[in-house]
């Protein structure tokens, strides 16, 4: 299967830098359709570049205090939809899902919660769902999906985006999908570690 043209990018993160520029040059260089939510999406607009509230495109609106936003079949089974399975296509356009070519997320900052003395609850809060969900879809179909983590990575993704005609290449997607996991173990980790000292 030939690396994908990046077209639709979601994006939501809590460290903002950069963001706004990644979705302008992803925006004005490529095309793409900049998805986005909450507090993302704002600064994006903000920064002049033309962005999709998360809510057109799952039809219901960021709900419960933003714990139920990406949580979504139009978002989900945008990221793990086979590209190359008939049926899996098929169920998409039956169902009005249009693939997501990129995901743009780093992690509710659990960790720096807990060390900064927070309450059990604000702890709670804390812990990221949405964000680990698209992740870890984004990095099971990585043979279409290119998901970034890290704000460092904005560069090389647009360097190699350009290199490639607005695609990246597997090997660069297989590497993301690692360290996804690996990001996403030890955020478990953590999380597994402040409630075993914590509850009851």
């Amino acid at each position: 299967m030939s690396d994908p043209i990046i077209k639709r990018v979601l994006v939501s993160v809590t460290d903002k830098t950069g963001v706004a520029e990644f979705a302008r040059a992803l925006h004005d260089e490529f095309g793409c359709m900049i998805i986005s939510t909450g507090g993302t999406a704002r600064a994006i607009a903000e920064a002049g570049v033309d962005v999709v509230p998360i809510d057109d495109v799952t039809g219901f609106p960021e709900m419960m205090d933003g714990r139920v936003k990406t949580l979504h079949p139009r978002v989900h089974g945008g990221l793990l939809a086979k590209r190359n399975n008939e049926s899996h296509m098929a169920q998409a356009a039956e169902h009005g899902i249009e693939m997501i070519d990129m995901v743009v997320v780093n992690l509710y900052a659990f960790e720096k919660t807990v060390a900064s003395g927070a309450d059990l609850d604000t702890c709670i809060e804390n812990i990221d769902i949405g964000g680990p969900s698209m992740l870890r879809s984004s990095a099971k179909n990585f043979e279409s999906v290119t998901v970034v983590t890290d704000p460092a990575s904005y560069d090389d993704i647009l360097a190699e985006m350009r290199a490639n005609g607005g695609a990246t290449t597997r090997a660069t997607r297989a590497r993301l999908a690692l360290k996804v996991f690996e990001t996403t173990g030890a955020y478990d980790t953590a999380i597994a570690a402040y409630l075993r000292s914590n509850v009851d």
